[in-house]
């Protein structure tokens, strides 16, 4: 959840304090949709599996689980100061950057990466190495973020405090859009797994439209890149606090960007 290219610097940095909040968050709203994709991959003992950008521990450990000790995960990241206190020997961890560094070598029954690719700038080459990493037969999963689908915050713009949450979403947008993210990239999953020689290429996708971690999420990012919303004039200081006291509140129906799962087979 946090590969980038680092020379134009990731919008939400893994260092920064309110990362491992927007982590949970994320991983409560994600990890059910990512494992339902991976049991039905029939992701098992004995596997290989590679997670990129992994941002955080719980589908790292979750693989681990799965592929027992007789398996192997590799979770990679070019931020890796996520990894203490994961145990030794059930994950190995590596600092990389996927769009530079050649792959984990071995090769891999399973490559997932999840909310990555969208923030990095030479995602086509991100790409061509994850499908380089397949073993024949071996899977791929590629779940990412599409916001110009659905780009509101709140879906039901219904008075002024949804209003201005969607123009700060606009704002976060914004600023991703200018460090090189792309956001229509999720609905293109299928057709470039196609395109890299993929087999039996299937998609869906899923957003949350109420969810209590979606809140935290919110008020977590916009914590985050807070100072940037100003600098940018994008927002002022009462209105981010304005609006951060409405998402406390639990009253407003947030959402997500959707998150488009696409997996495919290497021959």
């Amino acid at each position: 959840m946090a590969e980038h290219d680092a020379e134009r610097g990731y919008l939400l940095d893994n260092r920064q304090s309110e990362a491992g909040i927007r982590f949970g968050a994320l991983s409560e709203l994600f990890d059910p949709v990512t494992f339902r994709h991976v049991d039905r991959l029939g992701v098992t003992t004995g596997m290989r599996c590679w997670e990129v950008g992994a941002g955080s521990l719980s589908v790292p450990l979750g693989l681990a689980e799965r592929v027992g000790p007789t398996g192997k995960v590799v979770a990679t990241d070019i931020d890796v100061s996520w990894t203490e206190g994961v145990t030794d020997g059930v994950v190995e961890v590596l600092r990389h950057d996927v769009a530079a560094d050649p792959p984990p070598p071995g090769g891999f029954d399973l490559v997932h990466a999840r909310l990555v690719l969208v923030h990095v700038t030479h995602r086509a080459e991100a790409l061509r190495r994850m499908v380089q990493a397949l073993r024949p037969g071996g899977r791929l999963l590629l779940e990412d973020a599409d916001p110009g689908l659905q780009p509101l915050l709140c879906p039901d713009e219904s008075g002024p405090e949804q209003r201005l949450a969607n123009r700060l979403r606009s704002g976060f947008r914004a600023l991703m859009a200018a460090r090189g993210a792309d956001l229509t990239y999720g609905r293109t999953l299928p057709r470039l797994l196609r395109e890299s020689g993929l087999e039996d290429v299937q998609a869906d996708a899923y957003f949350p439209i109420t969810s209590p971690a979606c809140c935290v999420l919110e008020a977590a990012t916009v914590r985050q890149i807070r100072g940037l919303l100003v600098s940018e004039g994008l927002a002022t200081d009462d209105e981010i606090d304005g609006h951060l006291a409405n998402v406390a509140t639990g009253r407003l129906d947030l959402a997500t960007a959707p998150m488009v799962s696409a997996w495919g087979r290497r021959p």
